[in-house]
């Protein structure tokens, strides 16, 4: 069965965005984006794919993703419709209208969504690319967390979750270091 796996950056003090949806404040080192482009090229949206040298590599690890409204709406603002073209996109907002037919809004609740998408008999796993109110909702059916922790401490934003009160228990099982101070750490599910 597919797994979900919320793949996601986070600050020292919690956070994996700033007030306005900025993340531009972690320290991203060569070697780390390296690191990333080798191990999960497919969460590196379409429009920098070129640029970082990424343009024909295929998907190693999730060919769907799962985003919430404010996750999907700066690259709206940046006239990007579809910034995962190389995934199926899923935006799931009960106000959201766009006309891109690479990427589907989800207006239903989201847990049935992911639970069509885990029961699909091919694939490969799913990617929640975001935001704290869309992970909260989904956590029962999280299976995996993938924490990039950034040495910095935001002060303020996005939670990673945010949600009600409920204590979910995951085990580490690895974690990197890069020579930007940050670490990622693999969680599974208890």
């Amino acid at each position: 069965m597919r797994k979900l796996v919320y793949y996601i950056g986070v600050s020292l003090d919690g956070y994996i965005a700033g007030p306005g949806a900025e993340f531009d404040f972690y320290p991203v080192s060569d070697q780390m984006a390296a690191w990333i482009n080798e191990r999960y090229p497919e969460t590196v949206p379409t429009h920098v794919r070129g640029p970082a040298g990424l343009g024909d590599v295929p998907n190693k690890v999730f060919d769907t993703l799962v985003m919430g409204r404010g996750t999907y709406e700066p690259a709206l603002h940046a006239a990007i419709t579809s910034p995962y073209a190389h995934l199926r996109q899923y935006v799931v907002s009960t106000t959201l209208t766009i006309d891109d037919p690479a990427v589907r809004v989800e207006k239903g609740d989201p847990v049935e969504l992911v639970r069509r998408l885990k029961a699909e008999d091919t694939g490969m796993d799913i990617y929640l690319c975001g935001g704290g109110r869309l992970a909260a909702a989904l956590l029962p059916e999280i299976d995996e967390i993938i924490l990039k922790s950034y040495p910095v401490v935001a002060g303020a934003g996005i939670p990673m979750f945010s949600g009600t009160f409920r204590p979910t228990l995951f085990t580490p099982t690895r974690r990197e270091s890069f020579d930007n101070g940050a670490q990622v750490t693999w969680l599974t599910r208890t």
